[in-house]
């Protein structure tokens, strides 16, 4: 045996024991393996490839022996195979190794001790037998049985991946999704991939089509592909695209000829899959239920705001004085005026920003209606909005998902226009949140004798889905809109605030000499990785100390973009090594590029209807079980358990993206500003990031980059139809 290089003519094949798997990358499938080959005395280690790996199995592998200078001899193998175990030694750490829901190591020996070399066959086809062992009965056979069929079925999934060059991380939700027709639906239409799981875009889709032998200019690839782009512009917040640029990105995106887009085009409109609607001059193509949602919206909005007025009759000046005694709050002239607005109209938006007076003013209309026994209903697009809504009103408010009453089964909402909510006032607040869609669920389920309060700050981002509800409803015209913009003397001392206004009118914020006891702070650093540095020590040490604040529970890092030595990924990692370290022998996971420990902060990345957790909701690990593939995460006073496999649905939370903390604020917040975050620095950015902050904001990084931020008030266009369909008719 000599180690040699891989241009080595003459290969070998060893085999052996799998006695631990060091790593394995479900992405691509390299692992690194220590294994008890025959002719050896200790144990090998074996670099290659396999879409999934267990310790016990034995293994297979050709290759050639490499001498790497820090690890020494390893053989580096250009096929590998595994199979079962066959040896009492290999099944019982085949069995003990996790591979298996509810099978841990103790069991293991357990099924062993009692079968022998035969377990797996009872496992497989006499699992009655399994209730003889000591500690198993019929509700454990049963889940053992259970877990051991999908544990099958799923590494079927992964072979069927692998062998077609394609990442096996999303094996698990794959199988969730289609269950035992997984691979028989992935074969008859590949691009369904794409559309119905989390984290599979269109390259993977297309790469197992160009596999099974789906021709490159066919019809169906082109239709799948214009389906994406349309797909993929509602995460821009577009509802529509223009017919050219659709054309364009499609033709970059298949490289086939723009006739064959063409082709298919004409097939998707004449169909009814895709509406074409000129709208100001544009020609845009919309996906139906858009567009159908935004004419929705308009038609209700319209409505209601022409309906004659429901609230009992108000004498305006004895009400305002009952309501000032009651609630021991004073009304500015201006509140007054938006007061008066509200009980006069059907349908009112009240916006503006920090300290301005919007909560002083929705607790006067809740005071005065709910006297007149008017049924108040309280809404907000996230949980952590709803509960401040709970916590400045006294009134219980729910995340919208929850007011109407989400199907888990289906991801449908029960209330609508046939099961419509029982209230004479409904109030939303963080309206610049809601997109097109969730406002159409929420509008469609309003019963037509009803007021509408839309609260928000319309100088915020918007929406993360697509359109810009908010927006388009003020611009309309057709509603009444209150405008708040006197800050009050109180909001007044704070710099948060005051800075906030300034950076909303394009100026500056003002940071000449803050003494230590300011809300406010910029510290310069040009470097970005002293901007790092400096934001670890801050976050890690200064900040926990100076102002008696948890680091991981308190303390929240807002980035401009995911990417980048600034960006949400490379931050997460360097602030969990000092916030939350690793601890020897403590139990964690690693999955979809994160490695999960007891006590990490996650954030919940998209919306799961069954576990009633919702995009942007932020938790804490409180456990991690190797035997049940479980990871346990506390939202505010709830657990809620995760499969290892569904670990994409969360990611570390030390740092997220100034998107992902819209309607929530935090005691302390830190905000790197940097010009590598060019294409992302934009006013309502850096106006949403600050207003977050609660009692402290400090701003770390350099002042071109801060300047170029508030000075840009031009945010990317979205392609819509809402506004358009809500001045139709007049």
């Amino acid at each position: 045996m000599n180690a040699t290089g891989p241009d080595r003519a003459i290969t070998e094949e060893v085999s052996g024991l799998i006695e631990r798997v060091t790593f394995h990358n479900e992405e691509n499938g390299f692992c690194v393996l220590r294994v008890k080959v025959r002719g050896h005395r200790d144990d090998v280690t074996v670099l290659g490839s396999l879409p999934s790996v267990t310790a016990g199995e034995w293994l297979e592998a050709e290759g050639w022996w490499v001498r790497d200078k820090e690890h020494g001899l390893q053989f580096k193998t250009r096929l590998m195979k595994t199979v079962p175990p066959t040896t009492v030694e290999g099944i019982e750490r085949y069995l003990g190794s996790g591979l298996v829901k509810g099978i841990g190591p103790v069991l293991a020996k357990k099924l062993v001790g009692r079968f022998g070399a035969e377990v797996l066959g009872v496992i497989e086809n006499r699992v009655a037998e399994l209730q003889s062992v000591d500690g198993i009965g019929p509700k454990r056979r049963q889940r053992i049985e259970q877990a051991w069929q999908e544990a099958r079925q799923i590494r079927e999934i992964m072979l069927f991946l692998h062998s077609h060059g394609v990442s096996t991380s999303r094996a698990v939700r794959i199988f969730k999704t289609y269950g035992e027709q997984a691979i028989e639906k992935v074969r008859s239409n590949p691009y369904v991939l794409a559309k119905d799981i989390y984290g599979i875009g269109f390259a993977t889709a297309d790469q197992i089509a160009q596999k099974i032998g789906i021709p490159r200019d066919s019809l169906d690839r082109a239709r799948a592909g214009i389906d994406h782009v349309l797909l993929d512009a509602t995460s821009d917040g577009h509802c529509a695209l223009p017919l050219e640029k659709l054309k364009l990105t499609a033709v970059k995106l298949l490289e086939i000829p723009e006739g064959t887009i063409e082709q298919a085009l004409s097939h998707m409109l004449t169909s009814g899959s895709l509406l074409l609607e000129e709208i100001d001059g544009d020609a845009l193509i919309f996906l139906p239920h858009l567009r159908k949602a935004e004419e929705s919206i308009a038609a209700k909005i319209k409505a209601l705001a022409q309906a004659p007025m429901i609230y009992p009759p108000i004498d305006f000046e004895k009400a305002v004085t009952w309501c000032q005694q009651r609630t021991g709050k004073t009304l500015a002239p201006s509140q007054r005026e938006a007061l008066k607005t509200v009980l006069e109209n059907r349908v009112v938006i009240i916006t503006g920003g920090p300290g301005v007076g919007k909560t002083t003013l929705v607790n006067s209309i809740l005071t005065i209606l709910r006297a007149k026994k008017v049924k108040c209903l309280l809404c907000a697009p996230t949980g952590r909005a709803a509960k401040r809504l709970t916590e400045t009103t006294g009134m219980e408010a729910k995340t919208i998902h929850r007011l109407l009453e989400i199907d888990p089964g289906t991801g449908r909402f029960t209330r609508n226009e046939s099961n419509l909510l029982a209230c004479g006032l409904m109030v939303v607040d963080e309206t610049s949140m809601v997109d097109v869609l969730l406002m159409h669920s929420l509008v469609r389920a309003v019963p037509h004798r009803c007021g509408l309060v839309l609260v928000g700050d319309v100088n915020q981002l918007p929406s993360v889905g697509p359109g810009t509800v908010l927006h388009d409803l003020i611009e309309s015209s057709i509603v009444p809109v209150v405008r708040l913009t006197e800050v009050f003397r109180q909001a007044a001392n704070s710099r948060i605030i005051t800075n906030a206004h300034r950076i909303r009118r394009g100026q500056m914020p003002d940071m000449t000499g803050a003494d230590p006891g300011s809300d406010f702070h910029f510290v310069e650093r040009e470097d970005p990785e002293k901007i790092a540095a400096t934001l670890i020590k801050l976050v890690h040490e200064r900040i926990p100390e100076r102002f008696a604040l948890n680091p991981i529970r308190d303390v929240q890092v807002l980035c401009p973009m995911n990417r980048g030595s600034l960006g949400v990924r490379e931050l997460n990692t360097a602030l969990q090594q000092v916030l939350n370290p690793a601890k020897p022998g403590q139990a964690s996971v690693e999955r979809f590029g994160w490695r999960f420990q007891i006590g990490d902060k996650v954030i919940q990345t998209e919306n799961d209807y069954d576990k009633d957790v919702f995009n942007g909701d932020i938790g804490i690990v409180e456990r991690i079980d190797s035997v049940e593939h479980e990871v346990t995460i506390r939202f505010d006073d709830r657990l809620v358990r995760y499969d290892f496999g569904e670990l994409d649905e969360v990611a570390l939370a030390y740092a997220i993206t100034i998107h992902k903390s819209q309607g929530s604020e935090f005691p302390a917040v830190v905000i790197p500003v940097a010009t590598q975050h060019y294409m992302l620095l934009q006013r309502n950015l850096i106006y949403t990031g600050i207003t977050r902050g609660k009692r402290l904001l400090v701003l770390i990084g350099q002042r071109k980059a801060l300047g170029i931020a508030v000075h840009n008030d031009r945010p990317q266009r979205r392609y819509s139809g809402l506004l358009t369909s809500l001045r139709r008719d007049r």
